[in-house]
């Protein structure tokens, strides 16, 4: 089955994008604004609204494969791709991108993701936020031309089965990090509640307001628990930080203090996300190996989660390689094509790493549903419940996308 047009939609994301370098300086809140000067190229605010373009890839038979193009919300920090905005880069997809692909077989989804994945634009690669929307739609166009679940496709082309029960669900809160955790608890998230601890400010100048936080979560789950067997996993996002308060590689005081926090979520596992941002990738990946090292020495029961600085699949690999942490963000946007996503899965997976999943408030519901069926044909450890900071809605489609393809297979259909 040929493909026989590409056509391009701008579209809006779930949430924004926020100059990190700028929230980091002290950049104040007003409501949902961000008052102050941008500190990262590209910005004309520090928050702003998020752009995505939907792909749509037309078959011979008039079928469409379709998915969107989105940059994660701290777009580009820590190593990344600068600001994506739609009316800039809908002009390369149409003419550049399209003359590649129109006239091809839409029968491999592997092949036709590597091709653009590596494909050129003025010298460099296309922006990752190009190569994640725009295989989407081959993942998606190839599975209509075969008459296959996105899933099946994907374990078909490596070898490997889909899922049959459901991953665990991440939810994430933002900033309303008290009602949003109740949402979270009502749903029965398997594991929450992010937090946005992405400032001295919110943690505390010696950790103290997160400590307070643990526990006040600890006893929320403990009265509020919708069923006698809720056990979910506490997993904080502190973006950097815990560094900022004890010292990037002062391993001894940050693991005084994560162990304080263990002691704090009690019965409930503990997982800290970026607990520091050491400016560089070799850096990152020493300073959490032996943050790592100290913990597991210790036998403190708390798992590390790579993020910063852990961004394309060579990245995810080193830090594999290296035990940089008990677990890996594979943050999908950043990965550019979802066959690298797809990848990295199954890295983290033969080295013993914990692989979540993840990516950004940022997307879109059909970058969460492709992103779904990538996670459960390569058996993810956990999901990012996604678009938006709402709770409700991303947990809504990632949920629903997952039981949609456990009763299809269940059913027969789709399956090669």
């Amino acid at each position: 089955m040929k493909i026989t047009k590409v056509v391009c939609a701008k579209g809006r994301t779930g949430f924004y994008f926020d100059d990190q370098k700028a929230i980091k300086k002290g950049a104040k809140s007003d409501g949902n604004i961000y008052i102050g000067e941008p500190a990262t190229p590209g910005f004309t605010s520090i928050r702003q609204a998020g752009e995505a373009i939907s792909v749509m890839i037309v078959l011979e038979n008039d079928e469409i494969g379709w998915g969107d193009c989105a940059a994660v919300q701290y777009s580009g920090a820590g190593g990344r791709d600068p600001l994506f905005l739609a009316e800039k880069f809908i002009p390369i997809i149409e003419k550049d991108v399209a003359s590649h692909l129109v006239g091809q077989e839409a029968d491999s989804f592997k092949r036709l993701a590597k091709d653009i994945d590596t494909m050129e634009f003025d010298g460099k690669r296309l922006h990752t936020a190009i190569r994640y929307g725009v295989s989407q739609a081959i993942l998606d166009a190839v599975a209509k031309s075969r008459k296959m679940n996105m899933c099946d496709v994907v374990a078909d082309e490596y070898g490997n089965t889909v899922q049959d029960v459901m991953l665990p669900i991440f939810t994430q809160s933002g900033d309303d990090r008290y009602s949003n955790a109740d949402k979270m608890i009502m749903k029965g998230a398997q594991v929450l509640p992010h937090g946005l601890f992405n400032s001295v400010a919110k943690l505390g100048e010696k950790g103290e307001k997160l400590l307070e936080y643990v526990g006040w979560l600890r006893d929320r789950i403990n009265q509020f628990k919708p069923y006698p067997e809720y056990h979910p996993i506490l997993h904080i996002d502190c973006y950097g930080t815990i560094g900022l308060v004890f010292g990037n590689s002062n391993y001894n005081a940050m693991a005084d203090y994560l162990e304080t926090l263990v002691e704090a979520a009690k019965p409930y596992h503990l997982r800290i996300e970026g607990p520091m941002d050491s400016d560089a990738r070799e850096a990152q990946m020493q300073d959490l190996k032996g943050l790592r090292e100290e913990i597991d020495k210790r036998g403190i029961p708390v798992e590390l989660v790579a993020d910063e600085w852990c961004n394309t699949l060579e990245d995810i690999i080193y830090f594999a390689d290296n035990k940089a942490g008990h677990m890996i963000q594979i943050k999908t946007p950043d990965l550019g094509s979802v066959h690298n996503t797809v990848e990295a899965v199954l890295y983290c997976k033969e080295k013993g790493i914990g692989a979540y999943q993840g990516g950004t408030c940022n997307e879109t519901d059909r970058s969460a549903q492709v992103c779904i069926h990538c996670a459960m044909a390569t058996h993810a450890d956990q999901v990012l419940a996604k678009p938006g900071m709402g709770v409700d809605e991303g947990y809504m489609i990632v949920y629903n996308e997952m039981n949609r393809i456990l009763a299809l297979r269940k059913a027969g259909v789709g399956v090669k």
